[in-house]
C-alpha cells in the first residue's frame, strides 16, 4: 500500500520541523505549509490524504482555511490543533467535520500518542473510502 500523503500546516517552523520528522517516522509522506494560503494550493492540486492544520495563524486562521479546504474536499480527513484550546475554537472545528483535536502544548510527548491515533483514524477513513 501507498504511503498516506499528511499535509502539516503551520506558522511555526520549528514546529513543522519536530512533528515532521515524527510524522515521517510513523511512516508518512510529508508535505509542508506555512500558513492557509499554501494550505489551500496543496489541497488544490490533490497531494494530502490527511491535513494537520493550525488553528491560529495570521494568513488565513484554520477555521477560514477549514472552510476552504471543504470547498475543495469534503471529505479529506483534518486533524486541528492549537496552542490556546478552548471550548469555542473545539465547538467551531466540530461543526466542520474534524477528525481530531488535539492541544499543541500537549505534543510533548503525551501529545504524540493522541497525534499517532488520530493519524491512524484518519488513515483508516482513507482506506474505508477506497474500498
Amino acid at each position: 500500500m501507498e504511503k498516506a500523503k499528511v499535509l502539516l500546516v503551520d506558522d511555526e517552523m520549528d514546529l513543522i520541523m519536530i512533528m515532521g520528522k515524527r510524522i515521517k517516522k510513523w511512516g508518512y509522506d510529508l508535505m509542508e505549509a506555512a500558513g492557509g494560503k499554501e494550505a489551500l494550493t496543496a489541497v488544490k492540486s490533490g497531494g494530502p490524504d490527511i491535513v494537520i492544520l493550525d488553528y491560529m495563524m495570521p494568513d488565513m486562521d484554520g477555521i477560514s482555511t477549514l472552510k476552504e479546504i471543504r470547498k475543495v474536499n469534503a471529505d479529506i480527513p483534518v486533524i486541528m490543533f492549537t496552542a490556546f484550546p478552548d471550548k469555542k475554537s473545539i465547538e467551531g472545528t466540530e461543526a466542520l467535520g474534524v477528525s481530531a483535536y488535539i492541544p499543541k502544548l500537549s505534543m510533548f510527548p503525551t501529545g504524540e500518542s493522541a497525534l499517532k491515533a488520530a493519524l491512524n483514524m484518519a488513515e483508516k477513513k482513507l482506506r474505508k473510502k477506497g474500498d
